[in-house]
């Protein structure tokens, strides 16, 4: 059972601008409800303090699992996820292709859009309905 006060959910949703910290899925765009995510799960020793709190997409939240650190494809080396309520989501990412792909920029992009296989099919598939639909990519990334 979650600790989670209906507060503090409403302040993460708030906080998270109603979207997914690493994919940018909106919520008004996604069928279900966005997490309130662990970005250090509990089960890797995170809290439900509202510092470890942030929104993910079921897809992201799912995939991250009890995830923390990931290996970059490029320099090979394990480093952290991206941490949406720390760290820029336009330092660590962007578009490619129209929207249609999230590109890592740096080691810790390339490792979280492995991890989290942010371009699988089903998220590819979606994001060029919404592009069609005139819907994505977002204008602003910002947080």
């Amino acid at each position: 059972m979650s600790q989670i006060s209906a507060e503090v959910r409403e302040r993460v949703r708030t906080d998270a601008s109603n979207r997914c910290g690493y994919c940018l899925s909106q919520q008004k765009y996604v069928l279900g409800i966005l997490e309130i995510a662990h970005i250090v799960p509990k089960a890797a020793g995170g809290s439900d303090d509202e510092e470890n709190l942030w929104l993910a997409c079921r897809l992201c939240n799912s995939y991250k699992g009890t995830q923390t650190r990931a290996k970059d494809p490029v320099t090979r080396r394990t480093v952290n996820l991206f941490n949406p309520r720390l760290q820029t989501w336009e330092q660590h990412f962007g578009w490619i292709n129209g929207g249609i792909l999230i590109e890592g920029k740096t080691d810790i992009g390339r490792a979280t859009v492995g991890a989290l296989q942010i371009n699988n099919p089903y998220a590819v598939t979606v994001r060029q309905a919404w592009i069609s639909a005139g819907w994505h990519p977002p204008d602003t990334f910002s947080i």
